[in-house]
């Protein structure tokens, strides 16, 4: 039995992460517990304050006591709006707290684009476009070519956490770019574990979404590997580039 920790941030899409552990079909197990997330806002200070390292220790103990092999902060915005610089920083304090392997979503997802083996994305983002443009720049430290972003304005995980199939079907549509070879949905308050497969079917192309690369990376953590058709081709597809 492998156990993967994860802090998440309010209460939004949390129930996708039972679903994907469902998915995994394994001895994976995914423990999480839930962090403060203060000022629920898209907004530049309220989510520097979300990612700040008092909350973030905060949870460490429980999932200490979970068993957890290794420790991801399960939330996008909370990590890149500190920089690449920065959002280094906050692992390194988090892996230190925890005492276990560390990563956070936004790293996760510069990970996957490699692992896929490709370099140009789109980003469908539910944020408003100032956040947005911070991910894009996130990318863009990572050696990734970002084509194009679109930003959807949402102010509140609470609204994202309301939206289903349909809505996130369409800012699939409106995200894509004819030059993109994979879209990423960076917010890991929107419920997208149910929905991969038809993402890529839609687009044609690969899917990185925000809790489903969060968990690939606790699993790269931990040295496991597994095969779930059902979380698309990031989980299906041999690493092309050592992560």
């Amino acid at each position: 039995m492998t156990a993967l920790g994860f802090l998440y941030p309010g209460h939004s899409a949390e129930d996708d992460y039972p679903r994907m552990e469902q998915l995994l079909g394994s001895d994976i197990r995914l423990a999480l517990v839930h962090t403060d997330i203060g000022e629920d806002a898209h907004r530049v200070d309220a989510l520097l304050e979300m990612g700040s390292a008092d909350r973030l220790a905060a949870g460490v103990e429980e999932l200490r006591l979970s068993g957890a092999e290794a420790v991801l902060w399960a939330c996008t915005s909370g990590s890149f709006v500190y920089g690449w610089e920065g959002a280094h920083e906050q692992v390194r304090a988090l892996a230190m707290s925890a005492g276990l392997p560390a990563s956070s979503t936004s790293f996760a997802f510069a990970h996957a684009v490699r692992e896929l083996g490709v370099q140009r994305v789109a980003v469908a983002a539910t944020y408003p476009e100032d956040v947005s443009a911070l991910f894009a720049a996130f990318l863009k430290d990572a050696g990734i070519d970002v084509v194009a972003v679109r930003a959807s304005g949402v102010v509140t995980a609470a609204e994202v956490g309301t939206w289903g199939e349909a809505e996130v079907l369409e800012l699939a549509r409106s995200g894509d770019h004819p030059d993109a070879e994979a879209v990423l949905f960076p917010d890991t308050a929107l419920h997208t574990a149910s929905f991969i497969p038809a993402l890529e079917k839609e687009l044609g192309k690969p899917v990185l979404t925000a809790n489903q690369v969060t968990v690939r990376e606790a699993l790269r953590l931990t040295d496991r590997r597994v095969n779930a058709p059902e979380l698309g081709a990031l989980f299906t597809r041999e690493p092309l580039i050592q992560a």
